[in-house]
């Protein structure tokens, strides 16, 4: 029994990849809405590096579950088919494309159509990766992962943890912009994750393997999604209140309202992970 966080490697590649992913989409909206501001875009192009940077921190985590990162490059092995070989290629695709976009986009080497159209190609890529991560955990004989709330829960969290670290880099960059619909769609995506935690605690109850019940995998499990949810409550609201009453949120401000998101997601990962279990076994972090 455990919280999962065991599998610490693969609770920060997760989360973080998320968050990057929906972090690129809505910054390279905005850059591609100021299409008129080549000053600003070249703030946004800058500030994205912190976006990338996360998501090396992400890869090098995900290395280190393998045991040996020499051992990276054989997960490439079963590309179509196997869910991790494509997971990998997935986001190594999404980093490269969205990374040499980035690149060249710092240098002023790519004409305004052709940006465009390959930050266009990068965030398709992201939703993607994404996409992939969660037919990783699509395992038939792990009825606790094996349902529709992993897939939501890993897209809950590119929409809330993405529009806020996207908020964040462009208050770095000095940008302004239709912040208030993109809160809302991390408001939303809140809401959605209380009903995924009320509806999957629910399904819980009637999982259980030969010898165990899947409620019993994480005793905890009741209180640390409420600390989760108060993180995610507490950080967004770092983020809305400003707008709410029409400030422009500061930086110091959005910093915090990221660290608590991710910190909620985190905590939300690890019991995502501490919730396996193989049918006809026991199986506990």
């Amino acid at each position: 029994m455990g919280n999962g966080w065991h599998e610490w490697p693969l609770v920060l590649f997760t989360v973080l990849g998320q968050c990057v992913a929906g972090g690129l989409i809505v910054s390279g909206v905005v850059w591609m809405n100021i299409k008129d501001d080549r000053i600003g875009q070249l703030r946004i192009v800058r500030s994205q590096f912190f976006l990338w940077l996360l998501m090396g921190l992400g890869f090098i985590a995900s290395m280190m579950h393998l045991g040996s990162p020499l051992r990276a490059f054989n997960s490439l092995n079963r590309i179509g088919a196997s869910a991790l070989s494509n997971e990998i290629a997935a986001g190594s695709l999404f980093f490269a494309v969205g990374g040499f976009w980035w690149l060249l986009a710092w240098l002023g080497k790519l004409p305004s159509g052709i940006a465009r159209l390959w930050l266009l190609v990068s965030m398709v890529f992201g939703v993607l990766f994404v996409w992939a991560m969660t037919r990783v955990y699509q395992i038939d004989t792990v009825p606790t992962w094996h349902n529709g709330y992993t897939t939501a829960a890993f897209f809950l969290t590119m929409l809330m943890g993405g529009p806020l670290l996207a908020a964040l880099l462009l208050r770095v960059a000095g940008v302004r912009f239709h912040a208030s619909r993109f809160a809302a769609v991390s408001v939303v995506a809140l809401v959605a994750s209380i009903a995924v935690v009320m509806l999957q605690s629910i399904q819980l109850g009637t999982i259980h393997s030969s010898l165990q019940q899947a409620v019993a995998l994480v005793p905890d499990y009741p209180q640390l999604q409420v600390v989760r949810l108060l993180l995610l409550a507490l950080g967004l609201g770092c983020w809305i209140c400003p707008l709410v009453m029409r400030r422009q949120p500061k930086i110091s401000s959005l910093l915090v309202g990221f660290l608590l998101v991710a910190a909620g997601e985190l905590i939300g990962r690890g019991l995502f992970y501490g919730l396996h279990m193989t049918v006809g076994l026991a199986v506990a972090g």
